[in-house]
């Protein structure tokens, strides 16, 4: 009897896998490679200290990994969240595609560059080291700007539903992605964060450093979506606004902490 709950859960979990489409189930694949390849490196960030601007080498391909991950099963997730078969056409498969391609190379050029004890971003010290730089320009684009393509996905999906809070707060999350994302890159790619340690965790610093400000655009996708969702369970009527509001509080936060990556 005590193994029924069990049985009934890993049930549950095996009926909503086969529910996914061949391309969600890539993307979960894909995520749970990224992780795979973070156990490995962590263990050998222990054991290698050679550092890069005062900070670990390994540290970069680390956050890119896991970022990468989240992202994946983010993507997937917000799928989950609205009507229709979104999941299932071609163009889901294509945005699927140009996430794994994007961001894999990001982290493969991340990984080999740390390897060498070399930096991959800001690095033009020779030709085809400043070609891959802006190739990781390139990439960083495509990858965000497969959160607009589903968006776009989305929208026409829904034809004549509802726009319940939740619904709003996915498209929301999904277009500021881009749209911030896009622009706090293109502000990192001229300024390079300030050298050495800097917040526990991420290593961040407060000021003349804009990675704080891309940290608040590129998790768009996952915070809006969330505040939506929990607006729409807590405050009724005043869902809809509580989202925008929110949003606007988000936008709000990301302008000051760019602000404040700009300082001189």
């Amino acid at each position: 009897m005590s193994s029924l709950p069990f049985a009934e859960s890993l049930g549950g979990s095996l009926l909503a896998w086969s529910g996914l489409s061949t391309a969600q189930k890539i993307l979960c694949a894909y995520a749970l490679l990224m992780a795979m390849a973070l156990m490995p490196t962590l263990a050998l960030s222990w054991v290698d200290v050679r550092t890069l601007r005062e900070v670990g080498i390994w540290a970069k391909p680390m956050k890119f990994m896991a970022g990468t991950a989240l992202f994946a099963l983010t993507t997937v997730w917000l799928t989950l969240l609205v009507p229709g078969k979104v999941c299932q056409g071609h163009s889901f498969q294509w945005i699927a595609a140009l996430i794994i391609i994007t961001s894999l190379f990001e982290v493969v050029y991340i990984t080999y560059q740390a390897s060498l004890g070399a930096g991959s971003h800001y690095n033009t010290t020779d030709p085809v080291r400043a070609i891959l730089f802006g190739l990781m320009a390139v990439a960083a684009v495509g990858l965000v700007a497969s959160q607009a393509w589903l968006a776009w996905v989305i929208w026409k999906a829904l034809g004549t539903a509802v726009l319940t809070p939740t619904l709003l707060a996915v498209l929301l999350g999904l277009a500021l992605t881009f749209v911030l994302s896009t622009v706090s890159g293109f502000m990192l790619g001229g300024r390079q964060p300030p050298a050495g340690v800097g917040w526990p965790v991420v290593g961040w610093h407060t000021w003349q450093d804009l990675r704080p400000a891309h940290f608040l655009a590129v998790h768009a996708q996952q915070f809006i979506p969330l505040a939506g969702i929990l607006a729409e369970r807590v405050a009724g009527q005043a869902a809809m606004p509580v989202v925008l509001a929110f949003t606007s509080a988000y936008i709000a936060a990301w302008f000051t902490l760019s602000w404040m990556g700009m300082a001189a």
